[in-house]
């Protein structure tokens, strides 16, 4: 029986935001309690629910996640070190599995992945195998110290738990077999913000398509992953890269993508129009939902979930029966002491104007945990099958509804709203603060989409990240 160590470590940092994350953001299972995942909607809970088919021995060391938020502490890699090293250093098994994201960053440690893997090797010259988010900073680290990392394939990341279970069963081959392949990648040298990385348009979904060709004619190449990278993190290895898995050469076949890439390199160079003139050209209110998109205030690209920019245009047009989401734990609390004129969001960016003082009428006080609908959303990568965001208060002014949070929460499942006694499909606006991974719930339901840009830490406009001025 193959005994595999599996460890976790989740985080997209932001590294343009200002503070820093702290341990106590973690959400952390230690040894036998990371088993508790085995088949949940994550990529830990599929490949702990593989293992029975494969035999595998599970030898779990630790699982550290967070939401994507600013430079992480060095406390956080070192008590992940503390946690791994003692089951690393024990020995008695033959593989390594991680669940990575691939663009953590810590105050000292700009390629936290290539540094674990770089202490990792230091100890065992087991096989290294995983998985890791499409949106990757990748390092030549870790294309040197893993024998195989498979990232996403889809854009809203609705194939994380398979993307881990197809990992998984390349290294059971590796293991039956005795076949061990290694890691060869390049690097493009192009930034996309995060909008211009949807597999269902171009360029990605070009480069996906001639990625999965050359997987199905080369029995030698065991995968080869399109590395969209994440834009808002200040490191040497930020951006676009191709990563095979492979036993032979897979030069030509990085080559040819590096120059697809080029040739449709302006689809993925995306812009956004100001708010205003997309709320302007809402008059009047169309028939059914239009869905206003902010990516200036993306909470799965790290930023804080609580911008005014779409809440002050929504009122300064006097749209009604609309809908946004602040995150805004103070506010929360000040509404729940008895509070009906708050100053809401504009605590966490420079960029915003600032808190927005608004006289509400609240509706509802509610625990904030929910089940998700959709098992295979983002959301459910990152936390499972349930999210809990806090303490929630549902308000009304000038005919918007506003769901405050007090844990920032990713727009990724409809479950949100609905737990809070909001039916999205009621409205006419809604307003969501991502890029692209919101579309596997809300495209179902809109009549139209329209992406737009306020102040933010997130904007599309890439120019603008070394631009932060205090307001």
């Amino acid at each position: 029986m193959p005994r595999i160590l599996i460890a976790g470590l989740f985080h997209e940092t932001h590294t343009f935001l200002d503070g820093v994350t702290p341990l106590s953001d973690f959400q952390i299972r230690r040894g036998d309690d990371m088993l508790a995942c085995k088949g949940d909607s994550s990529p830990l809970g599929g490949v702990l629910e593989l293992a029975d088919e494969f035999g595998w021995e599970m030898v779990p060391a630790a699982d550290y996640r967070a939401q994507p938020s600013a430079i992480v502490t060095d406390e956080v890699i070192e008590s992940f070190w503390n946690d791994v090293a003692p089951v690393a250093k024990h020995g008695g098994y033959d593989a390594i599995y991680l669940v990575l994201h691939g663009a953590m960053v810590t105050q000292s440690f700009p390629d936290v992945e290539g540094e674990v893997l770089q202490r990792l090797r230091a100890i065992t010259s087991v096989p290294i195998f995983g998985v890791f988010d499409l949106h990757a900073n990748f390092s030549p680290r870790m294309a040197a110290l893993a024998d195989c990392l498979v990232g996403y394939r889809e854009n809203p990341h609705t194939d994380a738990r398979d993307a881990g279970l197809i990992a998984a069963r390349l290294l059971n081959r590796c293991l039956t077999t005795g076949q061990r392949p290694h890691m060869q990648f390049q690097q493009p040298g192009i930034v996309w913000p995060p909008t211009g990385t949807g597999t269902a348009n171009d360029p990605m979904r070009s480069l996906e398509a001639m990625a999965r060709q050359f997987e199905g004619e080369n029995e030698s190449l065991w995968s080869m992953s399109i590395v969209a990278g994440f834009s808002f993190a200040d490191t040497p290895d930020t951006g676009v890269s191709f990563v095979a898995c492979t036993t032979a050469d897979a030069t030509p076949q990085l080559n040819a993508l590096e120059k697809c890439a080029h040739e449709l390199r302006h689809l993925g160079e995306i812009t956004d129009p100001p708010v205003d003139d997309v709320l302007a050209s809402l008059k009047p209110l169309p028939a059914g939902l239009t869905v206003l998109v902010e990516p200036s205030d993306n909470i799965g690209g790290g930023a804080p979930g609580d911008g005014t920019g779409l809440l002050r245009a929504l009122i300064r047009h006097r749209i009604e029966n609309a809908a946004v989401c602040i995150n805004d734990p103070q506010s929360v609390r000040e509404i729940e002491s008895g509070a009906r004129h708050v100053a809401l969001g504009g605590k966490g960016s420079r960029l915003d104007a600032g808190p927005l003082e608004l006289d509400v009428e609240l509706v509802a006080l509610n625990d904030g945990r929910f089940e998700l609908e959709d098992k295979n959303s983002h959301l459910a990568s990152m936390c499972g099958d349930v999210f809990d965001m806090g303490r929630c208060a549902v308000v009304k002014h000038a005919g918007i509804a506003i769901l405050i949070t007090s844990i920032k929460t990713p727009p990724f499942d409809l479950g949100q709203w609905r737990s809070q006694g909001v039916d999205p499909t009621q409205l006419s606006v809604i307003g969501v603060k991502a890029a692209v991974a919101h579309r596997r719930a809300y495209d179902k339901i809109a009549a139209r989409m329209l992406w737009l840009d306020t102040p933010g830490p997130c904007s599309s406009r890439l120019g603008m990240r070394g631009k932060i001025t205090p307001r």
